[in-house]
């Protein structure tokens, strides 16, 4: 028994959205392994750039499987984080605005790939109350076209999204750039007031476990870092 107009409508449209989905997967899949592929070579000329300094300094890869990946370097640590689930943006975001975008509506699904800032001493005594940091998120949609937001440095990087690919060289600019931000993205006292109390609890207890939160921003607003970037346009970001 064959489906009638309505449902062989329904079919289709099953069909239609969950392939244009597979084939974003499949890119942001592709450009993540990309990543992966480049921090390694990152850290290989690193590691012989001058064998007297970086054995005391810190440069090193290590996956954290299948779609987590973590760059350490000096005090920091930089995590890439590929989703799993693509996505569509707001009516209201600016990408929907786009020619490229309104020739064609299923351009505006994405995958996302997170990069994240934490201090390395967060992991090494598990504070797991420490706070991490998004400081860029890149998307690739189904023609393998890809545009960033992000803070400063790659948020510099964004490129018109008719026409950005994702390739090697892409993602070697995004992951240098990622480094010279985090470089210049300092541990700043928290407020006084955060952290004028403390329980005979928390005084007590061993570092590991310790429930007193430390991040480069911690009491600011890292969304637009006023406190110390107020003056600077921090996003950098042009759809067009």
């Amino acid at each position: 028994m064959k489906p009638d107009k309505e449902t062989s409508t329904l079919f289709n449209s099953i069909i239609g959205k969950a392939t244009v989905k597979q084939e974003v997967y499949r890119n942001t899949y592709d450009a993540f392994s990309k990543f992966k592929g480049v921090i390694k070579q990152v850290v290989k000329e690193y590691q012989n750039s001058d064998p007297h300094q970086v054995s005391n300094i810190p440069f090193e890869y290590k996956n954290r499987g299948e779609f987590e990946v973590e760059l350490k370097f000096a005090g920091d640590i930089l995590v890439f984080i590929m989703h799993t689930n693509v996505f569509a943006f707001p009516r209201k975001h600016e990408v929907m605005n786009l020619p490229y975008v309104k020739e064609d509506h299923d351009r505006c699904y994405c995958g996302i790939i997170n990069i994240y800032n934490f201090l390395g001493d967060s992991f090494k005594y598990k504070r797991i109350n420490d706070l991490g940091y998004l400081i860029g998120r890149i998307f690739i949609n189904k023609e393998n076209h890809y545009f960033i937001e992000g803070k400063r440095e790659i948020g510099l990087l964004f490129k018109s999204f008719d026409i950005a690919k994702m390739n090697d060289e892409t993602a070697r600019n995004i992951i240098t750039s990622s480094i010279k931000y985090t470089l210049n993205f300092d541990l700043l006292t928290p407020p006084y007031e955060e952290v004028k109390l403390l329980t005979v609890h928390q005084i007590q207890t061993t570092l590991d476990n310790m429930k007193i939160k430390t991040g480069k921003r911690l009491g600011f607003k890292f969304q637009a870092d006023m406190d110390e970037y107020e003056d600077e346009n921090v996003d950098n970001q042009d759809f067009h």
